[in-house]
Protein backbone atom coordinates (compact mmCIF):
# COMPACT_ATOMS: atom_id res chain seq x y z
CA UNK A 1 0.00 0.00 0.00
CA UNK A 2 1.37 3.39 -1.00
CA UNK A 3 1.73 5.84 1.93
CA UNK A 4 1.24 9.15 0.11
CA UNK A 5 1.65 11.38 3.15
CA UNK A 6 4.97 9.76 4.01
CA UNK A 7 6.12 10.11 0.41
CA UNK A 8 5.15 13.78 0.31
CA UNK A 9 7.50 14.49 3.20
CA UNK A 10 10.38 13.55 0.89
CA UNK A 11 9.49 16.44 -1.46
CA UNK A 12 10.08 19.80 0.29
CA UNK A 13 9.00 21.64 -2.87
CA UNK A 14 5.42 20.53 -2.13
CA UNK A 15 5.46 22.95 0.82
CA UNK A 16 5.46 25.89 -1.62
CA UNK A 17 1.65 25.93 -1.78
CA UNK A 18 1.40 24.71 -5.38
CA UNK A 19 -0.49 21.62 -6.51
CA UNK A 20 1.93 20.09 -9.01
CA UNK A 21 0.17 18.28 -11.86
CA UNK A 22 2.83 18.43 -14.56
CA UNK A 23 4.83 15.25 -13.92
CA UNK A 24 4.48 14.09 -17.53
CA UNK A 25 6.76 17.00 -18.45
CA UNK A 26 9.09 16.53 -15.48
CA UNK A 27 8.55 14.87 -12.15
CA UNK A 28 9.60 16.36 -8.84
CA UNK A 29 12.74 15.04 -7.14
CA UNK A 30 12.80 13.59 -3.61
CA UNK A 31 15.32 14.71 -1.02
CA UNK A 32 17.08 11.33 -1.17
CA UNK A 33 18.05 11.91 -4.80
CA UNK A 34 19.15 15.50 -4.17
CA UNK A 35 21.32 14.39 -1.25
CA UNK A 36 22.85 11.55 -3.28
CA UNK A 37 23.96 14.03 -5.94
CA UNK A 38 25.32 16.36 -3.27
CA UNK A 39 27.21 13.43 -1.73
CA UNK A 40 29.18 13.09 -4.96
CA UNK A 41 30.18 16.75 -4.97
CA UNK A 42 30.96 16.87 -1.24
CA UNK A 43 32.68 13.54 -0.64
CA UNK A 44 34.27 12.05 -3.79
CA UNK A 45 34.17 14.63 -6.59
CA UNK A 46 36.35 13.10 -9.29
CA UNK A 47 36.17 11.66 -12.77
CA UNK A 48 35.13 8.05 -13.25
CA UNK A 49 37.09 5.14 -14.76
CA UNK A 50 40.16 7.38 -15.02
CA UNK A 51 42.18 7.38 -11.78
CA UNK A 52 43.51 5.03 -9.14
CA UNK A 53 43.14 7.50 -6.27
CA UNK A 54 40.41 6.99 -3.70
CA UNK A 55 38.04 9.72 -4.96
CA UNK A 56 38.05 8.34 -8.49
CA UNK A 57 37.65 4.78 -7.24
CA UNK A 58 34.65 5.73 -5.08
CA UNK A 59 33.06 7.78 -7.89
CA UNK A 60 33.53 4.88 -10.32
CA UNK A 61 31.96 2.44 -7.88
CA UNK A 62 28.91 4.66 -7.35
CA UNK A 63 28.62 5.28 -11.09
CA UNK A 64 28.70 1.54 -11.84
CA UNK A 65 26.23 0.82 -9.03
CA UNK A 66 23.83 3.28 -10.63
CA UNK A 67 23.99 1.28 -13.86
CA UNK A 68 23.09 -1.82 -11.88
CA UNK A 69 20.13 -0.10 -10.21
CA UNK A 70 18.71 1.20 -13.48
CA UNK A 71 19.20 -2.16 -15.21
CA UNK A 72 17.46 -3.94 -12.34
CA UNK A 73 14.61 -1.43 -12.41
CA UNK A 74 13.69 -2.26 -16.02
CA UNK A 75 14.36 -5.99 -15.73
CA UNK A 76 17.51 -5.99 -17.88
CA UNK A 77 20.01 -8.84 -17.57
CA UNK A 78 22.90 -6.61 -16.55
CA UNK A 79 24.55 -3.21 -16.63
CA UNK A 80 26.08 -3.93 -20.05
CA UNK A 81 22.58 -3.66 -21.54
CA UNK A 82 21.92 -0.10 -20.32
CA UNK A 83 23.78 2.90 -21.70
CA UNK A 84 23.53 6.03 -19.59
CA UNK A 85 22.41 8.90 -21.80
CA UNK A 86 20.95 12.37 -21.26
CA UNK A 87 17.30 11.62 -22.12
CA UNK A 88 14.90 9.57 -24.24
CA UNK A 89 15.53 11.73 -27.30
CA UNK A 90 19.24 10.93 -27.31
CA UNK A 91 18.51 7.23 -27.04
CA UNK A 92 16.17 7.26 -30.04
CA UNK A 93 18.68 9.21 -32.10
CA UNK A 94 21.48 6.85 -31.10
CA UNK A 95 19.55 3.87 -32.45
CA UNK A 96 18.45 5.68 -35.63
CA UNK A 97 21.99 6.78 -36.43
CA UNK A 98 23.58 3.41 -35.69
CA UNK A 99 21.64 1.54 -38.37
CA UNK A 100 22.59 1.08 -42.04
CA UNK A 101 19.72 2.37 -44.16
CA UNK A 102 18.62 1.92 -47.75
CA UNK A 103 15.66 3.12 -49.76
CA UNK A 104 14.28 -0.44 -49.70
CA UNK A 105 13.83 -0.37 -45.92
CA UNK A 106 10.65 0.50 -44.07
CA UNK A 107 10.12 2.20 -40.71
CA UNK A 108 6.79 1.78 -38.92
CA UNK A 109 5.71 4.25 -36.26
CA UNK A 110 2.40 5.71 -35.02
CA UNK A 111 0.41 8.91 -35.15
CA UNK A 112 0.47 9.38 -31.37
CA UNK A 113 4.26 9.66 -31.02
CA UNK A 114 6.13 12.46 -29.33
CA UNK A 115 8.14 14.42 -31.89
CA UNK A 116 11.34 12.74 -30.67
CA UNK A 117 10.07 9.37 -31.86
CA UNK A 118 8.64 10.80 -35.07
CA UNK A 119 10.82 13.43 -36.71
CA UNK A 120 13.91 11.31 -36.02
CA UNK A 121 12.54 8.74 -38.49
CA UNK A 122 11.44 11.41 -40.96
CA UNK A 123 15.02 12.63 -41.03
CA UNK A 124 16.21 9.08 -41.76
CA UNK A 125 13.73 9.05 -44.64
CA UNK A 126 14.99 12.38 -45.94
CA UNK A 127 18.63 11.27 -45.76
CA UNK A 128 18.48 7.66 -46.90
CA UNK A 129 15.09 7.11 -48.53
CA UNK A 130 13.35 4.36 -46.52
CA UNK A 131 9.56 4.44 -46.36
CA UNK A 132 7.95 5.64 -43.12
CA UNK A 133 4.51 4.16 -42.52
CA UNK A 134 2.37 5.72 -39.79
CA UNK A 135 -0.20 3.53 -38.02
CA UNK A 136 -3.25 5.45 -36.83
CA UNK A 137 -5.27 4.89 -33.69
CA UNK A 138 -8.82 5.67 -32.65
CA UNK A 139 -9.46 9.15 -31.30
CA UNK A 140 -8.95 7.67 -27.81
CA UNK A 141 -5.51 6.38 -28.77
CA UNK A 142 -6.56 2.72 -28.98
CA UNK A 143 -4.89 0.64 -31.69
CA UNK A 144 -6.13 -2.30 -33.72
CA UNK A 145 -3.27 -4.82 -33.80
CA UNK A 146 -4.47 -5.80 -37.27
CA UNK A 147 -3.24 -2.41 -38.50
CA UNK A 148 0.27 -3.26 -37.31
CA UNK A 149 0.05 -6.66 -39.00
CA UNK A 150 -0.79 -4.87 -42.26
CA UNK A 151 1.92 -2.22 -41.88
CA UNK A 152 4.80 -4.44 -40.76
CA UNK A 153 6.23 -6.61 -43.53
CA UNK A 154 9.52 -8.28 -44.43
CA UNK A 155 11.01 -4.95 -45.58
CA UNK A 156 10.41 -3.36 -42.17
CA UNK A 157 13.69 -2.63 -40.41
CA UNK A 158 12.39 -1.10 -37.22
CA UNK A 159 9.09 -0.45 -35.48
CA UNK A 160 9.21 2.64 -33.22
CA UNK A 161 6.33 3.07 -30.78
CA UNK A 162 5.62 4.77 -27.50
CA UNK A 163 4.54 2.74 -24.49
CA UNK A 164 2.31 5.53 -23.15
CA UNK A 165 1.11 8.59 -25.03
CA UNK A 166 2.12 11.86 -23.39
CA UNK A 167 -1.09 13.43 -24.73
CA UNK A 168 -3.76 10.74 -24.36
CA UNK A 169 -2.26 8.71 -21.54
CA UNK A 170 -3.20 5.52 -23.42
CA UNK A 171 -1.15 2.37 -22.85
CA UNK A 172 0.12 0.79 -26.08
CA UNK A 173 0.43 -3.05 -26.28
CA UNK A 174 4.19 -3.08 -26.95
CA UNK A 175 4.68 -6.80 -26.23
CA UNK A 176 2.16 -7.77 -28.90
CA UNK A 177 3.62 -5.29 -31.37
CA UNK A 178 7.11 -6.63 -30.64
CA UNK A 179 5.86 -10.11 -31.53
CA UNK A 180 4.55 -8.91 -34.88
CA UNK A 181 7.81 -7.06 -35.61
CA UNK A 182 9.98 -10.06 -34.79
CA UNK A 183 7.85 -12.34 -36.98
CA UNK A 184 9.08 -10.23 -39.90
CA UNK A 185 12.68 -9.90 -38.73
CA UNK A 186 12.19 -6.26 -37.69
CA UNK A 187 13.53 -4.63 -34.53
CA UNK A 188 11.34 -2.74 -32.07
CA UNK A 189 12.25 0.46 -30.27
CA UNK A 190 10.01 1.68 -27.46
CA UNK A 191 9.80 5.26 -26.23
CA UNK A 192 9.46 4.60 -22.50
CA UNK A 193 9.53 8.20 -21.31
CA UNK A 194 5.96 8.04 -19.99
CA UNK A 195 5.67 4.29 -19.45
CA UNK A 196 8.72 3.44 -17.32
CA UNK A 197 7.85 5.93 -14.52
CA UNK A 198 4.31 4.57 -14.10
CA UNK A 199 4.24 0.90 -15.16
CA UNK A 200 6.44 -1.94 -13.91
CA UNK A 201 8.81 -2.63 -16.78
CA UNK A 202 10.38 -5.95 -17.76
CA UNK A 203 12.32 -5.69 -21.00
CA UNK A 204 13.03 -9.41 -21.14
CA UNK A 205 9.37 -10.31 -20.73
CA UNK A 206 8.23 -7.78 -23.36
CA UNK A 207 11.07 -8.81 -25.72
CA UNK A 208 11.82 -5.28 -26.91
CA UNK A 209 15.11 -4.64 -28.70
CA UNK A 210 15.53 -1.04 -27.53
CA UNK A 211 13.91 0.98 -24.74
CA UNK A 212 14.72 4.66 -24.26
CA UNK A 213 13.65 6.47 -21.09
CA UNK A 214 14.35 9.66 -19.10
CA UNK A 215 15.42 10.08 -15.49
CA UNK A 216 13.75 13.44 -15.06
CA UNK A 217 10.28 11.92 -15.50
CA UNK A 218 10.84 9.29 -12.79
CA UNK A 219 12.13 11.29 -9.80
CA UNK A 220 15.67 11.56 -11.19
CA UNK A 221 17.79 14.54 -12.22
CA UNK A 222 17.50 16.32 -15.54
CA UNK A 223 20.17 15.28 -18.01
CA UNK A 224 19.88 11.61 -17.05
CA UNK A 225 18.34 8.71 -18.91
CA UNK A 226 18.85 5.19 -20.13
CA UNK A 227 18.89 3.23 -23.36
CA UNK A 228 18.29 -0.49 -23.02
CA UNK A 229 19.88 -2.55 -25.80
CA UNK A 230 19.08 -6.25 -25.98
CA UNK A 231 21.86 -8.84 -26.10
CA UNK A 232 21.17 -9.53 -29.76
CA UNK A 233 21.70 -5.86 -30.68
CA UNK A 234 24.70 -4.95 -28.51
CA UNK A 235 27.35 -5.77 -31.10
CA UNK A 236 25.56 -4.17 -34.05
CA UNK A 237 24.47 -0.96 -32.30
CA UNK A 238 27.08 1.72 -32.87
CA UNK A 239 27.65 4.60 -30.45
CA UNK A 240 26.44 8.08 -31.36
CA UNK A 241 29.79 9.54 -30.28
CA UNK A 242 33.19 8.00 -29.64
CA UNK A 243 36.19 9.31 -27.76
CA UNK A 244 37.68 9.13 -24.30
CA UNK A 245 36.26 6.27 -22.28
CA UNK A 246 34.72 4.43 -25.24
CA UNK A 247 37.79 2.53 -26.38
CA UNK A 248 39.63 -0.65 -25.38
CA UNK A 249 42.67 0.08 -27.53
CA UNK A 250 43.97 2.67 -30.01
CA UNK A 251 46.88 2.40 -32.45
CA UNK A 252 48.23 4.87 -34.97
CA UNK A 253 45.73 3.71 -37.59
CA UNK A 254 42.97 1.81 -35.77
CA UNK A 255 40.92 1.55 -32.60
CA UNK A 256 38.85 -1.04 -30.74
CA UNK A 257 35.73 -0.01 -28.88
CA UNK A 258 35.25 -0.90 -25.23
CA UNK A 259 32.63 -3.38 -24.10
CA UNK A 260 29.10 -2.07 -23.42
CA UNK A 261 27.96 0.08 -21.79
CA UNK A 262 31.26 2.02 -21.86
CA UNK A 263 31.37 2.10 -25.66
CA UNK A 264 28.23 4.28 -25.63
CA UNK A 265 29.38 6.76 -22.98
CA UNK A 266 31.91 9.06 -24.62
CA UNK A 267 33.83 11.65 -22.67
CA UNK A 268 33.21 12.62 -19.07
CA UNK A 269 29.63 11.59 -18.32
CA UNK A 270 27.05 13.40 -16.19
CA UNK A 271 28.36 11.58 -13.12
CA UNK A 272 26.25 13.23 -10.43
CA UNK A 273 23.10 12.90 -12.54
CA UNK A 274 23.72 9.21 -13.22
CA UNK A 275 24.32 8.54 -9.53
CA UNK A 276 21.13 10.48 -8.74
CA UNK A 277 19.25 8.49 -11.37
CA UNK A 278 20.32 5.27 -9.69
CA UNK A 279 19.03 6.61 -6.38
CA UNK A 280 15.69 7.49 -8.00
CA UNK A 281 15.34 3.87 -9.14
CA UNK A 282 16.14 2.70 -5.59
CA UNK A 283 13.44 5.02 -4.27
CA UNK A 284 10.80 3.71 -6.69
CA UNK A 285 11.79 0.12 -5.96
CA UNK A 286 11.38 0.74 -2.22
CA UNK A 287 7.92 2.16 -2.82
CA UNK A 288 7.12 -0.71 -5.20
CA UNK A 289 6.02 -0.16 -8.76
CA UNK A 290 2.92 -2.26 -8.16
CA UNK A 291 1.92 0.33 -5.54
CA UNK A 292 2.70 3.18 -7.95
CA UNK A 293 0.46 1.56 -10.58
CA UNK A 294 -2.40 1.01 -8.11
CA UNK A 295 -2.27 4.62 -6.91
CA UNK A 296 -2.02 5.82 -10.50
CA UNK A 297 -5.27 4.02 -11.29
CA UNK A 298 -7.06 5.67 -8.36
CA UNK A 299 -5.90 9.11 -9.43
CA UNK A 300 -6.86 8.41 -13.06
CA UNK A 301 -10.34 7.30 -12.00
CA UNK A 302 -10.90 10.47 -9.99
CA UNK A 303 -9.52 12.68 -12.76
CA UNK A 304 -11.62 11.15 -15.51
CA UNK A 305 -14.84 10.93 -13.51
CA UNK A 306 -14.56 14.48 -12.25
CA UNK A 307 -13.53 16.26 -15.44
CA UNK A 308 -15.95 14.29 -17.64
CA UNK A 309 -18.94 15.41 -15.58
CA UNK A 310 -18.25 19.12 -16.04
CA UNK A 311 -20.43 20.80 -18.66
CA UNK A 312 -18.37 22.47 -21.36
CA UNK A 313 -15.25 20.39 -20.70
CA UNK A 314 -13.95 17.88 -23.25
CA UNK A 315 -11.63 15.14 -22.00
CA UNK A 316 -9.35 13.26 -24.40
CA UNK A 317 -7.98 9.73 -24.36
CA UNK A 318 -9.40 6.35 -23.27
CA UNK A 319 -12.61 6.42 -21.26
CA UNK A 320 -11.50 3.33 -19.34
CA UNK A 321 -8.93 4.31 -16.66
CA UNK A 322 -7.36 0.84 -16.91
CA UNK A 323 -6.27 1.70 -20.44
CA UNK A 324 -4.32 4.76 -19.34
CA UNK A 325 -2.02 6.23 -16.72
CA UNK A 326 -2.87 9.10 -14.37
CA UNK A 327 -2.87 11.74 -17.06
CA UNK A 328 -5.82 13.68 -18.47
CA UNK A 329 -5.82 16.21 -21.28
CA UNK A 330 -8.84 18.44 -21.56
CA UNK A 331 -10.19 21.68 -23.00
CA UNK A 332 -12.73 24.14 -21.67
CA UNK A 333 -15.19 25.25 -24.35
CA UNK A 334 -14.38 28.70 -25.71
CA UNK A 335 -11.07 28.96 -23.84
CA UNK A 336 -7.55 28.69 -25.19
CA UNK A 337 -5.64 25.92 -23.35
CA UNK A 338 -2.84 28.33 -22.44
CA UNK A 339 -5.37 30.63 -20.79
CA UNK A 340 -6.75 27.63 -18.90
CA UNK A 341 -3.28 26.73 -17.61
CA UNK A 342 -2.46 30.33 -16.73
CA UNK A 343 -5.73 30.76 -14.83
CA UNK A 344 -5.17 27.53 -12.90
CA UNK A 345 -1.69 28.70 -11.94
CA UNK A 346 -2.41 32.31 -11.02
CA UNK A 347 -5.82 31.94 -9.39
CA UNK A 348 -5.77 28.39 -8.00
CA UNK A 349 -2.05 27.56 -7.49
CA UNK A 350 -2.30 24.49 -9.75
CA UNK A 351 0.48 23.69 -12.23
CA UNK A 352 -0.58 21.95 -15.46
CA UNK A 353 0.86 21.86 -18.99
CA UNK A 354 -0.77 23.36 -22.06
CA UNK A 355 -0.15 23.30 -25.81
CA UNK A 356 0.49 20.54 -28.34
CA UNK A 357 2.85 18.61 -26.02
CA UNK A 358 5.37 17.99 -28.84
CA UNK A 359 2.83 15.81 -30.65
CA UNK A 360 1.58 17.87 -33.59
CA UNK A 361 0.81 14.90 -35.87
CA UNK A 362 -1.60 13.59 -33.23
CA UNK A 363 -3.24 16.98 -32.83
CA UNK A 364 -3.65 17.48 -36.56
CA UNK A 365 -4.66 13.95 -37.57
CA UNK A 366 -6.89 12.94 -34.65
CA UNK A 367 -8.29 16.27 -33.50
CA UNK A 368 -7.95 18.25 -36.77
CA UNK A 369 -6.49 21.14 -34.81
CA UNK A 370 -3.10 22.18 -33.54
CA UNK A 371 -3.95 24.58 -30.72
CA UNK A 372 -3.49 21.75 -28.24
CA UNK A 373 -5.07 21.21 -24.86
CA UNK A 374 -4.43 21.45 -21.14
CA UNK A 375 -2.87 18.44 -19.43
CA UNK A 376 -3.00 17.39 -15.79
CA UNK A 377 -0.54 14.60 -15.04
CA UNK A 378 -0.10 12.89 -11.69
CA UNK A 379 2.53 10.89 -9.86
CA UNK A 380 2.96 9.02 -6.60
CA UNK A 381 3.12 12.21 -4.49
CA UNK A 382 -0.29 13.53 -5.60
CA UNK A 383 -3.40 13.08 -3.46
CA UNK A 384 -7.06 12.52 -4.24
CA UNK A 385 -7.77 15.82 -2.47
CA UNK A 386 -5.53 17.64 -4.95
CA UNK A 387 -7.45 16.07 -7.82
CA UNK A 388 -10.72 17.26 -6.25
CA UNK A 389 -9.33 20.80 -6.00
CA UNK A 390 -8.39 20.71 -9.70
CA UNK A 391 -11.86 19.46 -10.65
CA UNK A 392 -13.53 22.19 -8.60
CA UNK A 393 -11.29 24.83 -10.17
CA UNK A 394 -11.99 23.65 -13.72
CA UNK A 395 -15.72 23.56 -12.96
CA UNK A 396 -15.59 27.13 -11.68
CA UNK A 397 -13.61 28.35 -14.71
CA UNK A 398 -15.98 26.58 -17.12
CA UNK A 399 -18.99 28.16 -15.43
CA UNK A 400 -17.73 31.65 -16.19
Amino acid sequence: MLDVESIRRDFPILNKGVIYLDSAASSLTPEQVVLKEMEFYREYRANVERGVHRFSQRASEEYENAHDEVARFIGAKGRENVAMISNTTEGINLVANSMDWSKDDKIVTTVIEHHSNFITWLRVKQRYGPEVEVVKSSIEGIFDLGDFEKAIDDSTKIVAVTHVSNVLGCIVPVKEIAGIAHDHGAKILVDGAQGVPHIKTDVLESKVDFLAFSGHKMLGPTGSGGLYISDTELEATEPLCIGGGTIADVSIDDYTLAVPPMKYEAGTPAIAQVIGFGEACRYLNRVGMENVEAWDLKLANRLLDGLSEIEGVEVFGPKNPRQRVGLATFNIEGMNPHDTALTLDQEYDIAVRSGHHCALPLMKELFKADEGNARASTYLYNTLEEIDILISAVEEIARY
